[in-house]
């Protein structure tokens, strides 16, 4: 759980939830809202940024995306109507990873398959009928102004499900579609760990707001933290 103040202005900072020290950290908080012409699920043309001082990383995110405690990840966003869109930051274990560069994972496209691979162990269901169909759309690398290379990894994952999984007859077990989901990632690395920023939303709600999604894949940068 992240400790949050609320007496600054221009920018929020937050303090890792797993270390007890970080409550004596010197915070400052603040909402940084920049408009933008892009529309969520719930439509927003407001932009915050998330800065995570403690463990070295920030971006910026939709002003009415909440956050969600107990999710795993390091931090998690959610929109607030919308439960399949949602955003998470997850970080290599600084005892088990040694990074120097997002190009130790190799080229993008390798970098591509391992989390594709990631994704289906997941996913995997031990319900019966069920099937996923999984693809990597693009794995590309680019320099940002921080000059670190970042790996921006977009793919795609369906659900199939039968709608009668016990039914004796082939006939009777109709396979229908649960869900489509477009999963987007950005890689980069500082502090010899390795750093990802995930999103995921229905695909069709992604055709709608790719532009503004996007600013988010964008936004995202890991900073050296001062020990």
């Amino acid at each position: 759980m992240r400790h949050l103040s609320s007496n600054c202005q221009n920018t929020i900072f937050a303090v890792s939830r797993r270390s007890s020290i970080a409550t004596v950290l010197s915070i400052c908080i603040a909402s940084k809202l920049v408009t933008q012409n892009a529309a969520f699920a719930q439509p927003s043309l407001v932009f915050r940024e998330y800065i995570d001082t403690f463990d070295g990383y920030s971006f910026t995110y939709p002003a009415n995306w909440i956050p969600v405690k107990g999710a795993g990840a390091d931090i998690f966003f959610r929109d607030p109507f919308l439960l399949d869109e949602n955003l998470s930051v997850d970080i290599s274990s600084p005892s088990s990873s040694k990074y120097r560069s997002v190009e130790d994972l190799g080229p993008p496209h390798i970098a591509a398959k391992k989390i594709l691979k990631q994704y289906i162990t997941e996913f995997m269901s031990t319900r019966l009928g069920v099937r996923r169909e999984s693809n990597i759309i693009s794995a590309s690398s680019n320099v940002a102004d921080d000059g670190r290379v970042y790996y921006q990894v977009e793919e795609n994952i369906k659900s199939y499900a039968n709608t009668n999984e016990l039914a004796i007859m082939p006939e009777d077990r109709v396979l229908r579609l649960e869900w489509d989901r477009r999963y987007l990632s950005v890689l980069g690395v500082e502090n010899n760990r390795l750093y990802e920023l995930r999103l995921q939303t229905p695909k069709r709600v992604f055709q709608e707001e790719e532009s503004g999604l996007r600013r988010v894949m964008d936004s995202f940068r890991v900073n050296k933290v001062l020990v």
